[in-house]
């Protein structure tokens, strides 16, 4: 998760909008049966429902999943469906190249943060009786807001946290964090040790290309991306 991310989620529930993604407005569909759409997945429901408001809530970390399915169970005992709706912990694929095997891996974008969506009473407070039930759950902080008072999302940033939790529809690419220019050093392989330059990336082999000076000439070294880390220089 990037700093910038976990910026604007302390500062409340604040996203930056993805470059180059389309901002356009989602539907707003009516509905008052949430049981019924509880066990759907989430790419395929709505991305903003009439008369439910999103809350960003702080749990422990590494717990985000745990603290999802218990506040699922007991909304399920305590008949809250009515009022509780989806609770999400968004994700997304990342693929990595290590010895030319690839390996998926599935990361949180907003670790320690949970998603909970909620039915509000008409003067736009938290039932208190699901307020209690969420609070008094093993591993939640604080809801995220101002002044010690729970915020609801805005419709932009619920529509970008549901936009960066849609499930991919093609396998993801390997995500390289150099670019070309980067100064790096070379942690493995027989030119361990040499520093040099990024001279090309090529993701979906996992390669990166290093310029590097042997024998008081600059020569192009083709190796894995994990086989290089910054530089001193970087």
């Amino acid at each position: 998760m990037s700093t910038e991310k976990i910026n604007n989620l302390t500062r409340g529930p604040r996203f930056t909008k993805t470059s180059g993604s389309e901002n356009k407005e989602k539907p707003i569909i009516e509905s008052n049966n949430i049981e019924a759409e509880n066990d759907i997945s989430p790419a395929s429901k709505p991305a903003r429902r009439d008369k439910l408001d999103w809350f960003v809530l702080r749990v422990a970390s590494n717990k985000e999943f745990g603290v999802r399915e218990t506040l699922q169970r007991k909304v399920e005992i305590e008949g809250m469906q009515d009022l509780v709706g989806r609770i999400m912990v968004p994700t997304e694929k990342t693929k990595t190249l290590k010895g030319g095997k690839a390996r998926v891996a599935e990361t949180k974008l907003y670790p320690g943060y949970i998603f909970v969506e909620m039915r509000l009473e008409t003067d736009g407070r938290i039932p208190q009786d699901v307020f209690f039930l969420i609070k008094e759950t093993t591993g939640v902080g604080d809801f995220v807001g101002t002044a010690g008072r729970p915020a609801p999302m805005s419709n932009e940033e619920v529509d970008k946290m549901l936009l960066d939790s849609r499930p991919a529809e093609e396998a993801p690419e390997v995500r390289l964090e150099y670019r070309k220019g980067d100064i790096v050093k070379i942690t493995e392989g027989p030119f361990e040790g040499y520093e040099g330059t990024i001279d090309d990336v090529d993701p979906e082999k996992g390669l990166v290309r290093v310029l590097v000076t042997i024998f008081g000439r600059q020569a192009p070294v083709e190796i894995e991306y994990w086989m290089v880390e910054k530089g001193e220089s970087a």
